[in-house]
């Protein structure tokens, strides 16, 4: 092993002991405050969110199937494939911070706007990452992981152990997970996601400042998005070394 995998092996492990952690007290308390929220929220409500925002990440994984331009990575070091990356997510943060800086000046309709148009260049760089560390993403179970990616990097600190236990050793687990996303806990994954944006996103709506809370949030959130993925990958990677 060389230097640089010695290294990231050092740094992942500190990851995984994060996503182990148990709730703060501050977390508990922001986590039941969201709760009490949801729960005054009708249940069809809840299930009108979950069948759209199901449809539309469905219409955006199956469709950037086909539309990730670059080969799988094969032939590279994990350092080559790993510059790579970081490339590609300064590029998509970039690109999320001038689309939410427009929408967020455009005032309350196109910030909503903005939520639909976020998820898809989160998910378009989600497919391109995967492809860099040469993973096939015309493979189902490769484009469920990327939902859980996607989920974990945006749920609270409560449902991130569940969630990273799904993902732990996970090329060991593929002959056991869902044959299709019917099967996907699509609510939880859309009430988390969508509580842990409010908070970052709400200001959006604002006139004046909307316009550089959109570009930040977009910015941060497609970041994180991003580091989360790096260590995703390096899991499943390092793991097999």
């Amino acid at each position: 092993m060389d230097k640089y995998q010695e290294n990231i092996r050092i740094e992942l492990e500190f990851w995984k002991r994060e996503m182990m952690e148990k709730p703060s007290f501050l977390n508990k308390m922001t986590n039941n405050i969201q709760k009490k929220i949801n729960s005054y929220i009708p249940e069809k409500v809840h299930t009108a969110i979950t069948v759209t925002i199901k449809k539309m990440v469905q219409a955006v994984l199956y469709g950037s199937t086909y539309t990730t331009s670059i080969l799988p990575a094969v032939e590279i070091s994990l350092l080559h494939r790993e510059a790579l990356v970081k490339q590609k997510i300064d590029n998509y943060c970039k690109t999320g911070a001038a689309e939410g800086g427009i929408t967020g000046a455009g005032g309350f309709l196109m910030s909503m706007a903005d939520f639909p148009v976020l998820i898809g260049i989160k998910m378009k760089m989600l497919f391109e990452i995967a492809t860099i560390y040469g993973f096939d993403v015309k493979d189902y179970k490769e484009r469920l992981y990327i939902l859980y990616i996607f989920q974990l990097a945006f749920s609270s600190q409560h449902g991130r152990t569940k969630i990273f236990m799904h993902m732990e050793n996970w090329d060991q687990k593929r002959h056991i997970l869902p044959e299709n996303s019917e099967n996907f806990d699509w609510k939880t994954f859309q009430q988390e996601y969508r509580d842990y944006i409010d908070l970052a996103k709400m200001a959006q709506l604002l006139p004046v400042v909307g316009a550089a809370v959109g570009a930040v949030a977009n910015y941060q959130l497609i970041k994180k998005l991003g580091k989360t993925a790096i260590q995703a990958y390096r899991m499943r990677i390092i793991g097999q070394s």
